[in-house]
């Protein structure tokens, strides 16, 4: 038997959520079992938690969309029992048991082994949003950053909060964009040389052009907020796009786009090819300042999802919700 956040439906259509002893025998087909270890909050989490179930296809449904462990059982040769592994994407935590369990029972493809230099911790203290901020400023780098500052926009969530660090220690100036004031020390902590209040870059485009100021983009809000920012990109500078909290809609032109040459970079971190998946993570330990992980946590256990689902649904969580899936 072992602990598990499991999301069950009723049959009017209610979704609960609750902490559950379950047997072994129920977890999903694989040939690999994790011992999990932490997992974490997303955006995603919180819809699957939630009473409308989000994302979730079938129930009884174990949430989480990543963890770290250790491999209790594997039928793959490239893992054996006592290695470290990570995972994220593949819809884990949306159409497959997740990470809000004590075990997990993955397709081994889905893993990839924990880097040297990074506990399971921290692994998920950077998690799938980390992993997602890494994927862009690769991307970022492979059509070339240009002098200047870089932005960041919902710097103070998940994904912008590993960003501006991991650009910071790179050596690039980043200017952080957060609509919560009292976020600015905490930004600062992590590297950013400027904060751009939201209001700055929340009016509809009125000019498909601007002044050129941005060297590069990491941009965790899309909608309108995008669209403002094609405008005053540099030329051919590029804009990784990881996120649709501001609507999956654009109200921008082709202007940027043909005068300009910016580029419009989409990151997706669901179905990423296993090279790309171990660079990242390779990256993430040599490139993230470990000593700025412990500003970003927020601790939290399975008995704390339920409300912390809520929480993040309604912008209320900065940085990073660790789950101690063992406590």
């Amino acid at each position: 038997m072992f602990k598990a956040l499991i999301v069950e439906k009723d049959d009017e259509g209610k979704t609960s959520a609750s902490v559950q002893e379950i047997a072994e025998d129920r977890l999903p087909e694989g040939d690999v079992t994790v011992a999990v270890e932490y997992s974490t909050v997303n955006y995603k989490d919180g819809l699957c938690i939630g009473p409308g179930g989000g994302l979730v296809r079938n129930y009884p449904h174990v949430p989480g969309i990543d963890f770290a462990g250790t491999v209790e059982a594997s039928d793959d040769a490239r893992y054996k029992p006592g290695d470290k592994v990570v995972l994220t994407g593949w819809r884990v935590g949306e159409n497959r048991w997740g990470g809000y369990a004590e075990k997990a029972r993955v397709i081994a493809d889905m893993l990839v082994p924990l880097p040297e230099g990074l506990t399971t911790r921290q692994a998920m203290a950077v998690g799938t949003a980390g992993f997602t901020a890494m994927l862009a400023v690769m991307a970022l780098e492979d059509h070339g950053i240009k002098d200047g500052p870089v932005l960041v926009t919902g710097a103070a969530g998940g994904v912008g909060s590993v960003a501006t660090a991991i650009l910071a220690n790179l050596g690039h100036h980043v200017a952080a964009v957060t609509g919560r004031p009292e976020t600015g020390d905490y930004l600062k902590s992590l590297g950013a040389a400027q904060i751009v209040p939201r209001e700055d870059l929340a009016e509809t485009v009125k000019r498909p052009l601007e002044a050129e100021t941005w060297g590069g983009c990491v941009d965790a809000v899309g909608g309108a907020m995008l669209a403002r920012v094609l405008g005053q990109m540099q030329y051919g500078a590029s804009v990784a796009a990881v996120g649709l909290a501001g609507g999956a809609s654009l109200p921008a032109t082709v202007v940027p786009f043909l005068l300009r040459g910016v580029n419009l970079l989409g990151i997706d971190s669901v179905m990423q090819p296993y090279e790309n998946r171990l660079r990242a993570w390779e990256r993430i330990a040599r490139d993230l300042p470990m000593d700025k992980l412990d500003t970003m946590i927020q601790p939290a256990t399975l008995a704390d999802l339920p409300g912390l689902g809520a929480d993040i649904l309604k912008g209320q969580v900065k940085g990073r919700v660790v789950v101690d899936v063992t406590a």
